[in-house]
């Protein structure tokens, strides 16, 4: 942020609905804000917790509270009130910053977490705020944190992961591991300089995927998009020429259909780069993304909240690629490793598999990025880590020019008659059939073979497809045994995380209600 305003001030920074700042206005609101937090009691490791959708409040909270020394934690807004409860009495939250919309749920939370000191409504104060955000800046004055006195290995933010997967536990990310982060990801911007990012992932989610520091530094213009609405977010391509932005392949695949049903109406002439991560790409996403949005590069990365996220990328590493079919199937992949970390893809015993594309392991990443622990969780931490090298239970292949491809996570395999079957696997073939906007696999119990694939499918709107048509689709690309034995076809968009991941626990629970455990043996 000091290097922005220093650099880039008189630059517009941050635009944030009908309202522009410039770099030096954003940087002085963050700066009042820690002094005016400071003013009102709050410590250094002091919990300040915000419950919004992406604004440049939030964006604010990611400098000014760590300049205060105080830890910042953006929650999901996607997360039920008991959910919520319990992060913030896990964290011991001392403050909760809220946008009016969530008042109600706020209130929900005030009864419920008497840890909480002070309740601060964003916009005008409302009930049960006892403050307004815009007091606290008010108050506050402006002036810089003295750096030199700063404990690097402290915690400066606090992501608790989302529950897709179980408890949410909080990831504490220190300042060193957020800057060493920013600056490999900075590597693979393209011409910081005339870039326009629009903030399309939440900020509450896994560091808001390093875009907020890396945009900072650079001095880019970033476009807050207050929450993912596929119109929304083309109107401002429009609006603000915008070049970069990040999204989950279900938001591509909206995106996609907003333009499809619309031919002609944006132009989205200045998109150069659409980064896919949250969940697997396919070779076809890429393509089809590169044809809707033509002259812009798709292409994927991998990482989760506990690597500050990014860990690998797709970008083109200067090496030719065999053929364009060869591009489009490597920009799909989760890439290789950016600088800085080191990835690789082992088996149960710590060592590599064979870099054949073939061979399946789990994926293990060390490096400045991956996070110091769990906060207050010190057996999960160690149950996630060997040494120096942090476990993703992500399942994947590697191949001899370090390419990771992500087959599955560990625990979404399905062992069918023995056999593993991937459900990203067959997502994506499901996913390639025209008809179908969006999918997911689960396991589910039977008797002969103890799991099964069980498909959940969301056509596109007006489109037909029958489960006999859909077999016969993936015939062709699936073996036999991998073809889902139950395929349904919902009305309505499948249950999500805040970032647009499909929650396939909650579809799963259905094939399992009643049975002692949620696996067959």
């Amino acid at each position: 942020m000091h290097r922005a305003i220093d650099i880039y001030g008189s630059k517009i920074g941050i635009v944030s609905g009908d309202r522009a700042f410039t770099y030096r206005e954003f940087g002085t609101r963050a700066e009042r804000l820690a002094s005016g937090l400071t003013q009102m009691g709050i410590a250094p490791g002091d919990r300040i917790a915000f419950l919004s959708f992406n604004n440049h409040q939030l964006l604010e909270g990611y400098y000014g509270v760590i300049q205060a020394g105080a830890i910042v934690m953006p929650l999901n807004v996607r997360l039920t009130p008991v959910e919520l409860t319990d992060i913030l009495r896990h964290s011991g939250a001392r403050m909760m910053v809220f946008e009016n919309d969530f008042s109600p749920i706020a209130a929900q939370l005030r009864t419920a977490c008497p840890n909480v000191e002070y309740w601060v409504s964003i916009d005008a104060c409302v009930p049960p705020a006892n403050v307004s955000y815009e007091q606290i800046v008010s108050q506050g004055r402006p002036g810089r944190a003295g750096i030199s006195s700063l404990d690097e290995t402290s915690i400066a933010e606090l992501f608790y992961t989302s529950g897709s997967t179980g408890t949410p536990k909080g990831v504490a990310l220190s300042h060193r591991t957020l800057y060493l982060h920013a600056l490999s990801v900075a590597l693979l911007y393209d011409r910081p300089e005339t870039m326009v990012e629009l903030h399309t992932i939440p900020l509450f989610h896994a560091n808001g995927w390093g875009r907020p520091q890396v945009s900072t530094m650079l001095g880019v213009k970033q476009v807050m998009v207050r929450r993912f609405d596929p119109v929304n977010v083309l109107d401002l391509v429009q609006l603000h020429r915008a070049t970069d932005m990040c999204v989950v392949p279900t938001m591509a695949q909206a995106l996609m259909q907003a333009v499809a049903s619309a031919p002609g109406k944006w132009d989205t002439s200045t998109l150069r780069r659409v980064m896919i991560g949250g969940a697997a790409s396919s070779p076809e996403l890429v393509e089809r993304m590169e044809t809707a949005f033509p002259g812009c590069e798709c292409m994927a990365g991998y990482g989760l909240t506990e690597t500050s996220p990014v860990a690998t990328t797709s970008v083109w590493k200067g090496i030719p690629y065999g053929s364009e079919v060869e591009r489009v199937r490597r920009q799909a992949m989760a890439g290789w490793p950016i600088v800085g970390t080191e990835v690789r893809v082992v088996d149960a015993e710590m060592r590599d598999v064979p870099r054949d594309a073939a061979a399946i392991g789990e994926v293990v990443v060390r490096g400045d990025q991956v996070m110091d622990a769990y906060f207050h969780e010190p057996e999960a931490t160690r149950a996630v880590m060997t040494g120096d090298w942090f476990h993703t239970g992500d399942m994947a292949v590697w191949d001899e020019e370090s390419y990771i491809n992500i087959i599955d996570r560990k625990k979404e395999i399905i062992i069918s008659g023995g056999e593993n079957i991937s459900s990203i696997e067959v997502e994506k073939a499901i996913a390639s059939h025209p008809a179908v906007l969006e999918c997911a696999v689960v396991a589910a119990p039977d008797d002969k073979w103890g799991e099964v694939p069980a498909a959940i499918v969301l056509r596109k709107p007006g489109a037909t497809l029958t489960e006999d048509e859909l077999r016969v689709h993936l015939e062709g690309r699936l073996g036999r045994f991998k073809i889902p034995r139950i395929i349904e076809f919902h009305d309505d968009p499948l249950p999500k995380t805040g970032t647009g991941k499909i929650r396939k626990l909650v579809l799963r629970e259905k094939y399992w209600t009643g049975k002692e455990k949620r696996v067959q043996g």
